[in-house]
């Protein structure tokens, strides 16, 4: 077997490459000098532009991502391998045995991701849970364990680092000045669980606004979509962008007044605080936000958008930043105030700046 030819490896069996978090960490990794390869799914145009090297693949099917899992990790060339889905994890921890560093990014809780999943029954729900705990079990023994927030498994590891998903580079563009025509935003993925449906509804009965989504959509959802965006309620004023990366899916802030963030409450995003909402302040975006108790903690308390429990709240708040532009001024004032204050995003450089020295003082071993 080939020597490595790369600091570092990022190995995933189920991201696209266009992944805004797998970008964060190139770019991170990049910034401390480490060489760092890709392998992952979709167009490699989309993926991170700091990657030395880029191997992406279309998406296979299930079968198919069993053997990027597999073999994904066995294929890196790099010093230091670093996955972010939990089905790699047992194929990367073998890798380690010939020598290799092993780096596992948990940046969900994947236990309480799966309550979510409607496949997740039955015998399929209990290999996944099986699998799920084999991959946490193997994590805490790698040589970092990278998890996406303090409440995330594994609890106790060799070495445990919290990166929260906080906006790390450039992809974000500086703040802007409203369009004329009242306009909401989403970035991420799209399904009935993170509040697409309730997203529409929310447009339709605030009938002055557009709304444009970012995001791929669930295959459970896509047919409901569809006919729902026929209706003559919303003909026309929700766009449909799909996947894009981190710099053309952010572009779309620019003129935006609102980001929402209208995640329901379920297992798996009670405790989250999603990236899109520090995206949001850092836009300049008022954000109206379901009551999940630590999103809705920081968009009061920074007093920068307003908290729903419902599509019907949200269409009275979109109605309430159209009929007072004062208000909304002042929430996308506070959105700015709070983004640079010493509570707000100047954290994230040096969250990013650990996480990169702790790879590469394992990649230069």
């Amino acid at each position: 077997m080939a020597g490595p030819s790369y600091d570092v490896s990022l190995v995933t069996s189920g991201h696209d490459v266009a992944d805004a978090r797998l970008h964060r960490l190139v770019a991170a990794l990049a910034h401390e000098g480490l060489s760092v390869e890709v392998l992952g799914l979709g167009d490699p145009a989309a993926a991170p532009t700091a990657a030395a090297a880029v191997r992406a693949r279309p998406r296979r099917g299930a079968a198919g991502r069993l053997a990027d899992a597999v073999a994904g990790p066995w294929r890196a060339r790099g010093r230091v391998i670093l996955v972010v889905d939990p089905d790699s994890v047992p194929s990367a921890w073998l890798h380690r045995l010939t020598g290799r560093r092993l780096v596992v990014d948990v940046h969900e809780d994947y236990a309480a991701l799966l309550r979510d999943r409607s496949w997740a029954h039955g015998v399929v729900g209990g290999i996944a849970r099986a699998g799920t705990g084999l991959a946490s079990s193997l994590a805490r023994r790698a040589d970092l364990t990278v998890v996406a927030d303090a409440h995330v498994p594994p609890g106790v590891a060799n070495q445990r680092l919290v990166l929260r998903n906080l906006p790390y580079g450039d992809y974000l563009p500086p703040p802007s000045e409203p369009d004329p025509q009242p306009r909401a935003l989403h970035v991420g993925d799209l399904r009935r669980s993170r509040g697409l449906f309730d997203m529409v509804e929310a447009v339709a009965a605030a009938p002055v606004w557009t709304l444009d989504l970012v995001g791929p959509v669930s295959a459970a959802d896509a047919a409901d979509l569809d006919r729902r965006l026929t209706g003559s309620d919303v003909a026309g004023r929700v766009r449909l962008h799909g996947r894009r990366p981190p710099h053309e899916a952010w572009a779309l802030a620019r003129g935006a007044w609102v980001g929402l963030s209208l995640l329901q409450d379920t297992p798996a995003f009670r405790d989250a605080l999603p990236t899109k909402v520090y995206e949001y302040l850092a836009c300049g975006l008022a954000v109206v936000a379901t009551p999940l108790p630590r999103q809705a903690e920081l968009v009061a308390g920074a007093g920068a958008g307003v908290v729903v429990a419902d599509p019907a709240a949200a269409a009275a708040a979109l109605t309430a930043y159209a009929d007072d532009p004062a208000l909304l001024a002042a929430h996308r004032a506070a959105a700015l105030t709070w983004s640079t204050g010493e509570g707000g995003l100047a954290q994230a450089q040096d969250a990013y700046a650990e996480f990169a020295g702790a790879v590469a003082r394992l990649a230069r071993r």
